[in-house]
Formats: structure tokens, C-alpha cells, sequence
């Protein structure tokens, strides 16, 4: 119940994959890891703890071996610190009948649209500040902490069609108002003047922002035995904040242990900060010059021929009112360790080596361990295990804690899975 309810307050002061990867890295530097620059030449120690990110988004974070060199490989854990959501548009003020004001809106990744209606939201991110260097503007993180915008439903009266499968539209219906207009109010530029309210700054300071929207209702158990847990964006913090947890506590070892978290895994991982970019290859090989003794292409070489990659991301659980959307016979449930998922497709990395792999890892940390296929007739999605590994040439396996809701606005985990995942990774890194 502990790792369940630290993940929950996690997640509850990380509003947007900026401020999840600022606490990752407070969280790291309180462990004794050191926040290297990208910019700067990296002079690595036996044994040493170091992190970088990427674009405020991503993060890298890996322990040096007792050796002080990679030439056992690396083992690593992936995950996504992105989730499914609505991102503000630039110019967002739309006046309703000189009455109301609300914002525009896209939709950011797979969202299901009918979660966010009717509650309390708000807006979080980043904003983009001048500076007298052109290419290195300030970047401020804010929250809005209030319940400043809702999305609400149409009266059922007005929308017979609401339970009979009413197809939502992304540009009309998930609008969010934000306040009524009186004589005080000016439309115009009203959420910049919010903002830099909240940055502290002066409008004519502010360049750009990057605003996403958020459930405000805190994290909570659920059930008679508090056996589930319930808040917004488990897939992925789950697996990201579980990795660092395991890798904090991890004791060096004679290989380097890494923990990476890629941002936007939602919409296809082909960003700079994404698992489609060179970022983890490039961070992997700067570690391995930094050591190098010599011919550091053919280190960096055989040293990923003995690595691996845990790409570690949610997985769907058996819901009790849909059991026909599983597999017949391969099922995950909730509280019952994690899930290996597999798919002939090759969507998922994980082949007869890799599952026995991680098999064996949690049989040695007495962790339970399940299976996840799609049914043949459906579709599923993918990860960032595949893109990743095209990238290093690497074994790789996919798994994921198995839950409930994937998507909403509000998922549902099971309060002793997000302990197993945590020993799961402790003994990986052992």
C-alpha cells in the first residue's frame, strides 16, 4: 500500500510531464544523483549517480558500476512520463453570446472524451519567458492550483442520443469554460493575463506556453480492502516513478543500471524527447566514452550485446463487465503481479528469451508475474519497447502493471501491484 499511495501523491503534484519530470529529478538528486547538462562533458566516477533530461519532459537516470566502466552492458527500464490529455491552443479565448468565455482546446494521445466531462479541471505546463539570449529563453513551470475550468455535459433533455452511443466531437463538445463575461473581464489575451499572473512576469515577458489540462480530484483507494487505487495518469507514472524508486534504493553493481523516461509515448514517440530519438543511444554511448579505454564504437558495441531493456508500461486487466474484450485464455488481474505482454505483430518486444528473462527476475524477487495477449480479432496498441530497440539492437521484453479505465481521465490500479513492480525492478537492478 505504500509504493501505491507515494505514486498517488506523486502524481497529484505532477499536473503535467514538466512537473513529473522536476519532482523525478528532485526525487534523484535526493538520492545522491547529480544533474548533468547535455551541454556539458560528461566525467563519470565508479560508482557515481548522474541523471539528464531532455526538453523538461524526459529524463535518463543511471548508477556507474563498482569498475567504474559499461563493459558489462547496461540493464535498463523504460517507461513514458506522458499521458492522455487536452492541450490549450494558442489565441484559446472563444466568447459565447457575449456571456460565457471558454478555451480551445486538441486533444493530446488516446483520450476517452466522456471521463472529462462534469468535474473539476485545471491547466498546467509551461511558459516560455524572454530573455537577452535568443536561443535560451527562461522556462517557468506553472499550475494553475484551483479548480479553474469544466467541461460541462449537455442535459440529457437536449441529447436523447447521450446513452446511445453519441459520438463526441473533439472541436465543440470537450470546449472547457473558464468564466462568464461582465464589464470588468477583457476577453482578449485573458488567459495570457492569467498566466503571467501566475508566472510573475509581465505579458509583454511571455513568448509562448505549453498548458495542459487536468483532473484536480486527488488520488484515493477504492474498495472494502482499499485493494484498488484510483487517480488520473497511472499509465505511465506507475512504471516511471517505480523505476527511479527501485533504482534510488539500487546498490552499484558491475554493470550500469539506467532508468529512461521518454515523453511522448501517447502520440508516437518521433520527437526529440521521445523513445523514436537518439536520445537514449546517444546517452549510452557518452557513458561509455567517458570510460572508454580506447576503441569506444566497438565498447559501446559489445556492450549493448549484453545489455537489456524492461520497457515497462501499463497493461489492460480483465474488466468485470467486459471479460469478452481479453484473451480466452491469457488474462491479466488486478493484484497479481505484472504482466508480460506479447503479440505476434512484434507491437510488443518481448519473444521466448526475453519473457523467461524477466520471468526468472520475479521468481527471485517472489513476485508474481502474468500474461497479456490481445484477442486475434483485436487490435492492440504498441509501446516504446519496439521503437527503442530498433534504435540500440538490444533484448528487450514489454510488461505492464495490468488495470483498469486505460485512458480516462481517472484510471484504476491495484494497490499491491505497484509494490510487486517495484521489487520486480529492485531485482532486475541487483
Amino acid at each position: 500500500m505504500k509504493k501505491a499511495e507515494a505514486l498517488m501523491k506523486f502524481i497529484d503534484k505532477s499536473p503535467s510531464v514538466y512537473h513529473a519530470i522536476k519532482n523525478a529529478g528532485e526525487f534523484l538528486e535526493a538520492k545522491g544523483f547529480v544533474h548533468l547538462k547535455r551541454e556539458d562533458t560528461f566525467e563519470l566516477k565508479p560508482q557515481g549517480r548522474y541523471f539528464v533530461t531532455n526538453n523538461g519532459s524526459a529524463l535518463i537516470a543511471w548508477q556507474m558500476p563498482k569498475s567504474g566502466n559499461a563493459e558489462n552492458g547496461f540493464r535498463i527500464v523504460g517507461s513514458h512520463s506522458d499521458s492522455p490529455t487536452f492541450r490549450i491552443k494558442p489565441n484559446p479565448e472563444i466568447k459565447v453570446n457575449n456571456h460565457y468565455l471558454k478555451l480551445n482546446t486538441e486533444g493530446y494521445g488516446g483520450v476517452i472524451l466522456s471521463t472529462w466531462f462534469d468535474r473539476p479541471l485545471s491547466a498546467a505546463g509551461r511558459v516560455i519567458i524572454k530573455t537577452g539570449d535568443l536561443l535560451k529563453p527562461e522556462v517557468k513551470l506553472i499550475n494553475f492550483d484551483k479548480n479553474l475550468l469544466t467541461i460541462p455535459s449537455l442535459a440529457i433533455h437536449m441529447n436523447r442520443e447521450i446513452n446511445d452511443g453519441y459520438k463526441f466531437n473533439k472541436q465543440k463538445d470537450t470546449l472547457p469554460l473558464i468564466a462568464l463575461i461582465n464589464e470588468k473581464l477583457e476577453e482578449k489575451g485573458f488567459l495570457m493575463n492569467l498566466i503571467a499572473e501566475e508566472a510573475g512576469v509581465t505579458v509583454d515577458k511571455i513568448l509562448d506556453f505549453d498548458l495542459y489540462l487536468y483532473d484536480r480530484q486527488p488520488g484515493c483507494f477504492i474498495g472494502a480492502n482499499d485493494e484498488f487505487f484510483s487517480v488520473g495518469r497511472i499509465d505511465n507514472l506507475g512504471m516511471a516513478c517505480a523505476s527511479i524508486d527501485a533504482l534510488g534504493d539500487a546498490l552499484p553493481s558491475n554493470f550500469v543500471q539506467v532508468a529512461a523516461i521518454f515523453d511522448n509515448e501517447e502520440v508516437g514517440s518521433r520527437t526529440a524527447q521521445g523513445a523514436g530519438s537518439p536520445f537514449l543511444h546517444d546517452t549510452l554511448q557518452r557513458i561509455i566514452v567517458s570510460t572508454s579505454k580506447g576503441n569506444a564504437f566497438e565498447e559501446l558495441q559489445k556492450a549493448l550485446a549484453k545489455s537489456f531493456l524492461i520497457s515497462a508500461d501499463q497493461a489492460h486487466a480483465l474488466h468485470p463487465n467486459y471479460t469478452e474484450k481479453n484473451d480466452i485464455t491469457n488474462f491479466p488481474l488486478m493484484n497479481k503481479g505484472p504482466a508480460i505482454k506479447v503479440a505476434a505483430s512484434m507491437s510488443y518486444t518481448t519473444d521466448g528469451i526475453s519473457a523467461a528473462i524477466f520471468r526468472d527476475i520475479c521468481a527471485r524477487a517472489k513476485v508474481p508475474c502474468q500474461n497479456f495477449v490481445n484477442r486475434s480479432d483485436m487490435a492492440g496498441g504498441s509501446t516504446i519497447g519496439p521503437i527503442s530497440v530498433s534504435n540500440l539492437n538490444i533484448k528487450s521484453v514489454d510488461i505492464g502493471n495490468p488495470i483498469l479505465g486505460m485512458h480516462s481521465v481517472r484510471e484504476l490500479g491495484g494497490t499491491e501491484d505497484q509494490e510487486y513492480i517495484t521489487k520486480a525492478f529492485a531485482e532486475f537492478y541487483k
